[in-house]
């Protein structure tokens, strides 16, 4: 799986690469996915294949052979020890999900298989061996996820982002939905059998009448409700038959008027029977949203050892940067949890929840609130640029944690990139730490009356745009004194802060002699049992690697442009250990671009 097990972990067990050789990684091979330029190039080099579709692609090894997705409308498979070509799947319309693809191991009477969703609504199963559509699944290999769930809007956004997650002989599938209106196709949670493709469960994301949670609801509001999906990732707890769901806000993301309460399952971590899509438990972690923020990650499933007792636990964190440790077994908070109360809205129609519930443990990773006296002094230049920003029509609303758009142009901590978003947390069980890279970037943006007659009456504006950030537009540089990114690593066990440090660097800022500034970053990390956290992620191209127990840089290369997606490693069939990375730059911060799959290991 994506993330190396069902419980999301991201934790390798292979020790070959570790702290004491780490610095000697060397480049051996390079993939170019855009098929104009070579498909793979020797140790060391960087190629020419050129590229002009980013990335979030993580691929997986399996049984000695390389599953990825690609930008350009294909699903290959590599030799991993080399990088060269066995197979391609080319699409004939729409792309693949773009961040993993599933493997499942077959049975006595189907082949092994490699699914995906696709960018137009459509699941497809193919022969593992060979690339060829499955023969026994839905129709030539293909089904359309669609169907059942548009809600009659059959042209509103519907696709995969992420990959589906596996319970046996069951293959479950979230959606990416529209954001805007509020009604349209819905983000239900489905399971399929994954021989045939035919439906086996489904579960209402918004619950239908007579269901837990639809009194959430104010009269209505729920019917064709959209939004309320898991676009990122799911977790599966096997041995307990438990699917781990993190929900995304119900639309419109920025205004609710139109479905007042507190809009369950919106926001929230609900934990299933897999076998059958039952509801076990849920836990909200953002009341009646008007932030868009999301859960997205994958909820990490882990033992917890607290007051004596070992208690198998989940932890899951969204966009707000709050990571709450539940109990798997019921949703009960381990280090407790308790509503505070946030600010409300001044927006016409809105009824803003007033409280939010805090985590006791972890403290609040990034930043949540801003003043006028915390604004950048890195330069001259830049404190200029952002003290004019802020001074715009009349000087912008700043306040703490959940301060949402309003009537008046608003500076919002996080913003709706969020202090993380689906790249989340990996996981050492021997050092009991979950790692997870933040990024603190606001938004600045206010809520105004849109036309006459329109869906929805209110809707996100700004000067610049609806989605407006809080920094120099033309540097990328933050608003706020830095750091700007950061690793963190979180006792599970006591849930404190075991250490954190800025991630990435300012070049520019570097060479002045300003540092410990943080970048801007965009993707996720992987943990070894060779004690080390592997991350590139952060704009300034570079890979890194650190020493889990300490937060210690141990090892950095600069790629040819960033890569913003989650690292993998495996051990190859000639025994040695590889890392790679994916590399196409053109997220949020970069207009750099390549195509690049990168494969480090140890010399010979």
């Amino acid at each position: 799986m994506f993330g190396h097990d069902d419980a999301s972990t991201r934790y390798s067990p292979l020790t070959q690469i570790d702290t004491h050789n780490v610095q000697n990684l060397t480049r051996v091979w390079t993939y170019h996915m855009k098929k104009d330029g070579p498909a793979s190039t020797s140790a060391g080099t960087a190629g020419k294949g050129g590229g002009r579709r980013s990335s979030q692609a993580t691929p997986i090894v399996v049984k000695g052979v390389l599953y990825m997705p690609t930008p350009y409308s294909t699903v290959v498979a590599l030799q991993p020890e080399t990088g060269k070509e066995i197979w391609t799947y080319k699409l004939e319309k729409g792309r693949p999900a773009g961040r993993a693809v599933t493997y499942w191991p077959g049975d006595k009477t189907t082949p092994a298989a490699v699914l995906f969703g696709t960018s137009d609504g459509r699941l497809i199963s193919l022969d593992a061996q060979t690339g060829k559509p499955s023969a026994s699944f839905g129709e030539n290999g293909a089904i359309n996820i669609k169907l059942g769930v548009d809600n009659g809007y059959t042209d509103a956004r519907y696709d995969l982002t992420s990959p589906p997650s596996i319970y046996k002989n069951i293959i479950i599938t979230g959606a990416q939905v529209q954001e805007s209106p509020g009604v349209g196709p819905s983000g239900d949670t489905r399971g399929w059998d994954v021989r045939t493709g035919k439906l086996v469960w489904r579960f209402h994301s918004v619950p239908h009448s007579g269901e837990v949670g639809n009194d959430t609801w104010a009269g209505d509001s729920w019917k064709n409700r959209s939004g309320t999906n898991v676009w990122g990732f799911m977790s599966v707890d096997a041995q307990r038959g438990l699917v781990f769901l993190p929900y995304g806000s119900p639309s419109y993301d920025f205004y609710g008027s139109d479905r007042q309460g507190k809009n369950l399952f919106g926001n929230s971590i609900v934990a299933l029977h897999a076998d059958t899509g039952k509801l076990a438990w849920y836990f909200q972690t953002v009341h009646h949203d008007i932030t868009d923020y999301d859960l997205e990650s994958a909820p990490v499933l882990m033992e917890v050892t607290h007051e004596g007792k070992k208690i198998p636990a989940v932890a899951v964190i969204g966009k707000v940067g709050l990571m709450y440790i539940l109990d798997r077994r019921n949703g009960h908070p381990i280090y407790g949890v308790e509503e505070r109360p946030v600010p409300p809205s001044d927006v016409p129609g809105e009824h803003s929840w007033p409280t939010q519930p805090f985590p006791l443990k972890p403290q609040q990773l990034g930043r949540s609130s801003f003043t006028s006296a915390e604004i950048a002094t890195v330069t001259p230049e830049h404190q200029k640029v952002c003290t004019d920003l802020l001074a715009t029509e009349g000087g912008m609303k700043t306040g703490g944690p959940f301060t949402s758009f309003g009537t008046k142009l608003t500076v919002m901590f996080p913003g709706t990139i969020g202090v993380t978003n689906w790249p989340g947390m990996s996981f050492n069980a021997k050092l009991g730490y979950l790692f997870v890279n933040t990024v603190d970037l606001a938004d600045i943006g206010k809520i105004a009356k849109s036309e006459d007659g329109s869906n929805p009456p209110y809707e996100r504006t700004s000067p610049w745009g609806t989605y407006a950030r809080f920094w120099d537009q033309q540097k990328f540089w933050p608003c706020q004194q830095p750091p700007w990114g950061q690793l963190w690593a979180i006792n599970v066990n006591t849930g404190d802060v075991a250490w954190k440090v800025p991630l990435g660097i300012i070049e520019e800022l570097d060479a002045k002699g300003i540092h410990g500034t943080g970048a801007l970053n965009y993707g996720g990390s992987i943990s070894t049992a060779g004690g080390l956290v592997f991350i590139a992620a952060t704009d300034d191209q570079r890979f890194r690697a650190f020493e889990a127990a300490t937060g210690k840089e141990l090892w950095v290369t600069k790629l040819e442009t960033g890569a913003y997606t989650t690292p993998m490693t495996f051990q190859g069939k000639d025994g040695k250990q590889y890392v790679i990375t994916v590399a196409t730059g053109g997220s949020y911060y970069d207009r750099t671009s390549g195509d690049s799959v990168i494969a480090f290991a140890l010399p010979q």
